[in-house]
């Protein structure tokens, strides 16, 4: 099975796409955020955006979201264009920002009421909406305190409410869990799902979590330097890489009687680390051992995410490179918005 094989074609191509992305691409001057990026959404559907700091996470949802005009190519919301009908997209959609944007000076509940009055909801409505949304985040208890003695936990729960307050269909969620402990991200996580199955929201949200993405999304486009390089489910994903993980730390492994050995479907070996695809690994792990010779660390686990971004990418996820997307990014909302 190819890793770029979408496997959950046949399961969903009877939805019609929510949101069409169609040759969308953004440049900040000379560098390019986003390529040619073209894929379709459907509805109900968790989308997970995976890749590096840097990659063109943020500038395709900032684009969907209409807060950064495409350089080429367009996206539709709904049926509406995000270049001809921002408007009309905007109604369909909330956005959780990476960055806390709720204000410290108010409870919970008076930032989730300031939010509904922006975004229109009826006055009838407000009060009920809010108690279904902390509801939903487990803060009901937490309304009246102040933003300022929220925890980070606290604060991501609170703006993923406050995203779905208007009764948005669609929900973009921008690295959701970034800076939580693992036990805080793990409880998000819940109330993303939680968030989609009782509300049928569709959801975009990016991460550079390998494990965050395998757990919530439905399907992963694995993203780097702007293109969408491979989508998948994440058992398709992984289920293409064709069996378990080795990894030896060795020098001078026997590599000719290893590519002999008919269970072994792939041989990396650099920087004395090699790495194997095996079928059934614990069965024959010490045959194996016998060829590698001596080794000083041996590791065997099923595939994850983090093993087919590794085989797809050939390295380590990186980090932001000073005058990547993020720098653009910044710079050209900060401009739009001083307009």
């Amino acid at each position: 099975m190819s890793l770029f094989h979408d496997e959950s074609t046949q399961n969903i191509s009877k939805n019609m796409p929510l949101i069409e992305i169609k040759n969308l691409t953004k440049k900040f001057e000379n560098f390019v955020a986003v390529d040619n990026l073209s894929l379709d959404v459907n509805k109900g559907e968790i989308l997970g955006l995976l890749g590096p700091n840097g990659a063109g996470k943020t500038t395709t949802l900032s684009m969907l979201a209409t807060l950064l005009p495409p350089t080429s190519g367009d996206a539709l919301v709904e049926g509406f264009s995000v270049t001809k009908d921002p408007t009309q997209v905007r109604r369909s959609i909330g956005f959780v920002f990476q960055d806390p944007s709720s204000d410290d000076l108010l409870t919970g509940r008076e930032n989730l009421y300031l939010h509904a009055l922006m975004y229109g909801v009826k006055n009838s409505e407000i009060n009920k909406k809010i108690d279904e949304g902390l509801k939903l985040v487990d803060l009901t208890d937490k309304q009246n305190i102040r933003m300022r003695k929220y925890s980070g936990g606290m604060r991501r729960r609170l703006e993923l409410a406050r995203g779905f307050l208007h009764s948005p269909k669609i929900l973009f969620l921008d690295e959701p869990t970034l800076g939580l402990d693992p036990q805080t991200r793990e409880n998000l996580w819940k109330y993303i799902k939680k968030l989609s199955v009782e509300n049928k929201i569709t959801i975009i949200l990016t991460t550079h979590y390998m494990e965050e993405a395998d757990m919530l999304c439905d399907r992963v486009a694995i993203i780097d330097h702007g293109k969408i390089i491979a989508l998948n489910t994440p058992s398709g994903f992984k289920k293409g890489l064709g069996g378990d993980l080795i990894t030896v730390k060795t020098k001078n492994p026997a590599l000719p009687d290893l590519k002999k050995m008919g269970f072994i479907k792939n041989i990396q070996y650099e920087n004395n680390l090699l790495s194997l695809t095996v079928d059934n690994a614990s069965k024959h792990l010490q045959e194996i051992l016998k060829k590698v010779g001596e080794a000083e660390n041996v590791e065997l686990h099923p595939p994850t995410l983090h093993d087919v971004f590794i085989k797809l990418t050939g390295r380590q996820i990186r980090e932001e490179s000073e005058g990547g997307e993020g720098d653009w990014l910044t710079k050209s909302i900060n401009s739009r918005r001083s307009k």
